[in-house]
């Protein structure tokens, strides 16, 4: 023990220290990466398993189809001729249809202006009350008047009808059903959900008149075959919730076991059509999966549910084949029947998951050291930067010709105690010089306070002015930096150790921030951590000639520019398809939705970019900027 405490102090001294956690930071970073390649291999995934079993899907007999088809071809007909009707018309027919089944009808007008977008339009909703219920829970069947996708959902929205006159006629039900006719795929859900929970604007949306009891889960339909039908060939499920959120992986497996082993309807998802489930689509489907959990964006009129904790997902059918609608009306009953068969709210199985395909699944516990390994490199090299701000810089070394001069340079000693043992060590190993941090603390928060403004800016902005509003954002993101850096050496020149020390704090926040974000979206923080990976390798330049330092400095600031928030939210909006429009239009209609859903469903994407990501990015760009200021 003795021996080992001198060679523990000695290394607070010794320079190698300090060149391993590049090398360990770089590490992380690329176990990260492989680790999230590994996932789609079978030793790393699982097969998809029903943990509830009170839900029992598929052990029912399902009596949808006969004279019911008739019926769903009247209202049908009875829905296409409300397409050319005015809302408040359509939705006061569309009303008096479901009263003419027996149902409690009321009706909910919404009205969300945003800067950039409005949502303004009427729900309709009816209630069928169990016969073996007392009103304390309930499930809800949505049919939004359009999809996601503009159409009108009009065979789903006959579908909807169909069933609600259907269900009426059984007394086996001990939950309560709601059917809701949407006005839109999500203002109109958000809208109702929010009134349902008492948590809604009364200055833009009305409250129910009508409700029951606990929601226990929700199933919308999005069908949108014209008044003469067409036949599809798979379900496409959508699971995604608002802010990356899941339902209960149950209902999702409840879903795909009864539509595709008791309907015989194969189940798709993450727009992956044809999945012969091999390692690439595999792998395609869950990063298809971490982009749209990523974006946290309202995939369908299930994603206002989630947050209420209220399992929720959309069946949408797609191409085309032999399946009508009274097989999806069947699907839907089945899984009515296994909702109505809990005793509890849906709490077994997995609410964090990466599914691959319908049957295979990854589970929080595998793959979230993906993540984690990501925002650990930031805490080991902010760790390093911490070290190195508090050692004395080296004296410079010269060779002593005589024994005298080897003696008067001969280190000063300082005893220590370890227990009953005692030790020699050199005083120098135990000097630790005074950190300046005032400067540092500031300049870091002042940063972060900054975000703020392009936060408000792009969530306040009408859609006009939002072209003009990013391109003198993305304008600032590349010239403040070396604006401020200029400014500091100008009024105040940071010493290197308060240089070190604005990257320390920076880097520590990051990631603590994405640490905790990789237990709320996974996905999320995986994303943002890889494309602010480099900010654990850039420094600022030492003393060298000006030509070498302007080229090293030049380099390192062009590969920030190349990965900052900005220039990453035009590619990505571009080479993910997630926009109709091109060029700066296409960066708008992500804007766009991103102030929408900020207003509207309560997204926090644009915080983590704002407040998070970006105010790191600016902090590691003036440090490097510095260096060509003579920093």
């Amino acid at each position: 023990m003795a021996s080992l405490t001198p060679a523990l102090l000695g290394l607070r001294r010794d320079a190698r220290i300090l060149k391993i956690p590049p090398y360990l930071s770089a590490l992380c970073i690329i176990v990260g990466v492989i680790w999230l390649f590994m996932l789609p291999l079978d030793d790393y995934s699982r097969q998809t398993y029903i943990s509830e079993n009170a839900l029992l899907p598929g052990q029912v007999h399902t009596y949808f189809g006969g004279s019911e088809h008739n019926v769903f071809r009247a209202y049908r007909h009875e829905v296409h001729a409300l397409a050319e009707k005015p809302p408040q018309e359509r939705n006061q027919i569309l009303e008096d249809l479901m009263r003419s089944t027996g149902l409690k009808t009321a009706h909910q007008k919404y009205e969300y202006r945003t800067p950039g977008k409005d949502a303004v339009g009427q729900n309709t909703y009816g209630l069928l009350q169990g016969p073996r219920a007392d009103a304390t829970e309930a499930v809800v069947l949505v049919a939004a008047w359009e999809t996601t996708k503009g159409e009108i959902n009009m065979s789903g929205v006959a579908l909807a009808l169909t069933l609600a006159r259907y269900f009426k006629r059984w007394s086996l039900w001990s939950k309560d059903i709601i059917v809701l006719i949407a006005g839109d795929s999500t203002a109109g859900s958000q809208a109702w959900v929010d009134a349902y929970h008492d948590a809604h604007d009364p200055r833009t949306v009305e409250p129910l008149t009508i409700k029951s009891g606990a929601l226990q889960g929700a199933v919308a339909i999005e069908y949108p075959a014209g008044p003469w039908g067409h036949r599809y060939d798979k379900i496409h499920v959508l699971y995604d919730g608002i802010n990356g959120q899941l339902p209960n992986l149950d209902l999702f497996n409840t879903a795909v076991s009864i539509a595709s082993s008791q309907v015989g309807i194969g189940c798709t998802l993450q727009r992956m059509w044809d999945h012969e489930d091999t390692y690439k689509e595999r792998l395609q489907t869950i990063l298809r999966g971490m982009i749209s959990q990523g974006l946290g964006h309202a995939s369908g009129p299930h994603s206002a549910f989630i947050p209420y904790h209220v399992d929720a997902l959309t069946l949408q059918t797609v191409g085309d084949g032999w399946h009508d609608e009274m097989s999806l009306g069947r699907t839907v009953e089945s899984i009515f029947r296994s909702l109505n068969n809990l005793l509890e709210h849906l709490h077994q199985s997995f609410f964090f998951y990466l599914l691959m395909q319908a049957n295979r699944f990854v589970s929080i516990g595998t793959y979230l050291p993906s993540a984690m390994l990501i925002a650990v490199n930031f805490t080991i090299i902010s760790i390093a930067l911490w070290i190195e701000s508090g050692r004395p810089p080296s004296p410079p070394t010269k060779v002593a010709s005589t024994e005298k001069s080897k003696a008067e340079k001969e280190p000063e000693m300082t005893l220590i105690k370890s227990g009953k043992d005692v030790s020699l060590v050199p005083s120098s190993n135990l000097t630790i010089v005074e950190r300046s941090m005032f400067l540092p603390l500031s300049f870091v928060a002042g940063v972060h306070f900054l975000g703020l403004l392009p936060l408000y800016l792009f969530n306040n902005t009408p859609a006009n002015y939002l072209s003009s509003v990013f391109i003198f954002t993305a304008v600032m993101t590349v010239l403040a930096p070396p604006t401020t850096a200029y400014l500091l050496q100008r009024f105040h020149a940071p010493s290197k150790q308060e240089t070190t020390l604005f990257q320390c704090f920076s880097l520590l926040l990051l990631g603590m921030f994405l640490s905790a974000l990789a237990t709320l979206n996974f996905s999320l923080s995986f994303l943002v951590g890889i494309c602010a990976a480099p900010l654990s390798f850039v420094r600022s330049v030492g003393k060298s000639n000006q030509r070498r330092r302007f080229v090293l400095a030049g380099l390192q600031y062009t590969l920030l520019v190349a990965l900052s928030p900005v220039v990453v939210m035009v590619i990505g909006s571009q080479q993910l398809g997630l926009t109709k429009g091109q060029g700066l239009s296409g960066v708008t209609e992500v804007l766009v939705e991103a102030a929408f859903g900020w207003h509207v469903w309560g997204l926090w994407t644009q915080v983590v970019v704002w407040l998070v990501w970006w105010p790191a990015w600016f902090v590691g760009a003036v440090v490097v900027s510095g260096s060509i200021f003579g920093n």
